[in-house]
């Protein structure tokens, strides 16, 4: 019995001995981060499994009485310079980002750049250096030949604008308006034609223009020739300043003044837009105006504003070249032109349903 009392001491004794070795509290609460050594004696002999931050190479922390804080050495770019940095630990200095005394190395500043004078020999010679190793007439016509693919090519385009029957209560009729161009981006000749007409009738108006077309800009073109109409009698020639372009939000405009060899001077104005309601399928408002500077009773004209058209054409585009339309158009004389075509019986204002086709190639 005595025997076994004292066995149960020595255990117990034993067991109390090898546990306080075990606290970790008993020594500031401070776990070992991958060697570094804890102030003061030896380590434990049996001491708790270690949180290995070894792999952050480079930012060993000197030794010192005060308990080791943790390793935040994964910033190697970053070390911090001790007495014994460098020693012992075998980590190369990392390169660039070195912190000293809380700035950054980030080597010498270089200078401006010499500036040096331009070589005369630079501003001497031909015009183009090919011209030097190859004969230049042969290089003159390779560069004629590169201008005109790439930009002064000479383009055409027929574009049948308005091919369309009227139904008008009583009285159908027909109009039609197109257009010939053929040149380049900067310049081009311009055919245009319309008029219109009754199907019991001979043609009330038939114009034709022949214009020069120069680009004053990315979008407008300002147009200059002359205009002929055979209809109504008696026929007139006419001078013609215009300008055609593109507006913001995709207005198409087209304006001209036109003088006789009467010394009669009138106008015209044309808007138009295309609203896209699908890729196919196209609503297209127009309205045209003109003006009169004086009256020409020969002719039906009074000063002022002589003629408005308001249209709305809905159109299918088949293929790009070929789109039938349908819509309505309403058109009226004012002032005194309204009272010249009274007097010849004609109503001055009326509205019509349009079928068409519009075609270009």
């Amino acid at each position: 019995m005595r025997v076994f009392l004292a066995t149960s001491i020595a255990l117990a004794l034993s067991s109390t001995g090898h546990a306080q070795q075990m606290d970790p509290a008993k020594d500031g609460h401070h776990m070992d981060h991958g060697g570094m050594a804890m102030p003061g004696g030896n380590p434990p002999s049996d001491p708790p499994m270690p949180m290995d931050h070894s792999m952050h190479a480079g930012d060993s922390m000197p030794p010192s009485s005060d308990p080791a804080p943790m390793d935040h050495s994964m910033h190697s770019g970053h070390a911090m310079p001790s007495p014994s940095a460098g020693k012992g630990n075998g980590a190369a200095a990392p390169s660039g980002h070195g912190m000293a005394g809380g700035h950054m190395h980030h080597g010498p500043v270089p200078g401006d750049p010499p500036h040096k004078p331009v070589d005369g020999r630079a501003l001497t010679g031909p015009a183009h250096a090919a011209d030097l190793s190859y004969d230049p007439a042969v290089m003159a016509k390779a560069r004629a030949n590169m201008i005109r693919e790439h930009g002064e090519m000479t383009f055409a385009k027929v574009m049948l604008d308005r091919l369309e029957t009227k139904i008008v209560d009583g009285k159908d009729g027909y109009a039609w308006e197109g257009d010939l161009w053929t040149g380049n981006d900067i310049d081009k000749l311009w055919i245009k034609s319309e008029g219109e007409g009754s199907f019991d009738a001979a043609p009330e108006q038939v114009e034709v223009q022949a214009l020069w077309s120069h680009a004053i800009g990315p979008w407008f073109d300002v147009q200059l020739g002359a205009r002929h109409d055979f209809r109504p009698n008696p026929d007139r020639t006419y001078g013609v300043v215009g300008v055609r372009g593109l507006l913001p939000y995709w207005l198409e405009v087209d304006g001209a003044l036109f003088l006789s060899q009467k010394g009669d001077v009138t106008a015209r104005g044309e808007v138009e837009y295309d609203l896209r309601i699908t890729p196919k399928l196209i609503l297209q408002p127009r309205a045209e105006v003109n003006l009169a500077a004086q009256n020409v009773p020969e002719i039906g004209v009074g000063a002022g504003l002589t003629q408005a058209e308001l249209g709305l054409r809905l159109r299918y585009h088949v293929t790009q070249q070929f789109a039938p339309y349908v819509g309505v158009q309403w058109e009226s004389a004012f002032g005194r032109t309204r009272r010249y075509l009274r007097a010849e019986g004609e109503d001055p204002s009326r509205a019509a349903v349009v079928l068409g086709l519009r075609a270009w190639f």
